[in-house]
């Protein structure tokens, strides 16, 4: 067993093999997949996601997957690695689309979740009066103009944007998408 681990634990890590033994629960199997693909995949999910916080999630979630599901993994069907980042991809998409999000709620207060953070209005008031962005951004309603102002200022996501402000996933896009044509249109 100990050579078996030993293998497993080397830099050219036999990841079919490795999978197999999550797949029958050996847990010094599912630590050695980590350890050689973790930081790799975090990169990945950096770039999906551009959130640090976002990113190790979206790996953590990846490897609890990983041993929930190795017995699916079929080496007659594809790479094991190609697996492993497609595993690593759906969920970092489902985190951009917000289904997953624990944090999509109605209200945070009740949760302890308020921000601390400036909000919409005070970050516009700090802008100069006679810049050309205060006055496109006063042209937006209100609601929209927070919601800019929380993705862009305080990088929220479009799930958290719509557990934020209460509306559903597909009204914060609409909001964003046009919402950043006004503001383009109103600058040029």
């Amino acid at each position: 067993m100990k050579a078996v681990l030993g293998e497993i634990a080397s830099p050219a890590l036999d990841l079919n093999h490795a999978l197999g033994q999550c797949a029958r629960g050996d847990r010094a199997a599912l630590r050695a997949i980590y350890d050689i693909e973790a930081p790799r995949m975090l990169g990945v999910a950096m770039r999906l996601l551009r959130r640090r916080a976002l990113a190790e999630e979206a790996v953590h979630d990846t490897f609890l997957q990983v041993w929930r599901k190795a017995d699916s993994f079929d080496p007659a069907r594809g790479d094991a690695r190609s697996w492993l980042y497609a595993i690593l991809r759906n969920r970092a998409l489902n985190i951009l689309r917000g289904e997953t999000r624990t944090d999509l709620v109605e209200d945070f207060e009740p949760m302890g979740l308020a921000s601390d953070e400036e909000n919409a209005e005070t970050v516009m008031m700090r802008l100069s009066d006679t810049g050309s962005l205060k006055r496109c951004l006063e042209r937006l309603e209100p609601s929209r103009r927070q919601a800019i102002t929380l993705a862009y200022i305080h990088g929220l996501s479009h799930g958290e944007l719509a557990g934020r402000l209460g509306v559903p996933l597909g009204t914060i896009k609409s909001w964003i998408r046009r919402s950043l044509i006004s503001l383009r249109e109103c600058m040029a």
